[in-house]
């Protein structure tokens, strides 16, 4: 019994640390960058030893990648918990479908894992393996195709390639939304509305079942 006690709490003290490693790191890269980010500082800030962080994560490129792929995974999480919300029972397509664009921006907005994973993999692509490239420009839209898929066989859409409708839909709603940040404040909220409305229309005109 003691040594299961000991086990367990080792274990979750092993998840914390690398939390710990993972803030810090991001910290250090988003702030400092990269190249100027050591290991040393990186483990100064997680409060651990210098040897730990590379027993988690073997060097600070890998620990690059980490800091990526968490960042990344949020941001599917929070594709798929909006998906949930506002594409599992859908009476009107429209509306549902402008309901998940803004909540996915809403969501975005929130948290920092957006910005942050577009500035590293802007900034500091050079440090990123080819295929990480890959993993973030499928895994947020698999959630999407495979929702578009549903609601094709549905009929609720024509959908003969659901990862192409996926790119479709993403590029005229919230990724246009995401590219436009950062103009005036006073009429983002508007312009933010717009451009999702309007895509969500376009996207449906493109892809609305045919009628014999």
């Amino acid at each position: 019994m003691t040594n299961h006690v000991e086990t367990k709490v080792l274990r979750e003290g092993s998840a914390q640390k690398r939390a710990d490693i993972l803030a810090a790191a991001r910290y250090l890269f988003l702030v400092e960058g990269f190249d100027r980010s050591s290991v040393d500082a990186v483990a100064a800030r997680a409060k651990v030893s210098k040897r730990t962080v590379y027993d988690y994560f073997g060097d600070k490129r890998a620990l690059l990648l980490a800091v990526v792929e968490e960042a990344g995974h949020s941001v599917v999480v929070s594709i798929q918990r909006a998906i949930d919300d506002c594409l599992t029972e859908v009476e009107n397509l429209e509306r549902a479908l402008i309901a998940f664009c803004e909540q996915i921006v809403t969501l975005t907005i929130e948290t920092s894992d957006y910005s942050a994973l577009l500035r590293l993999v802007t900034v500091e692509g050079k440090n990123l393996p080819e295929a990480t490239y890959d993993w973030l420009d499928s895994a947020p839209e698999e959630g999407i195709a495979n929702r578009l898929a549903e609601l094709g066989r549905m009929g609720m859409l024509e959908v003969p390639d659901s990862r192409l409708a996926a790119q479709h839909f993403s590029a005229l709603t919230f990724l246009l939304v995401f590219n436009n940040m950062g103009r005036a404040r006073d009429r983002e909220e508007m312009r933010t509305k717009k451009t999702i409305v309007d895509g969500v229309r376009a996207f449906l005109r493109a892809y609305a079942p045919r009628t014999t």
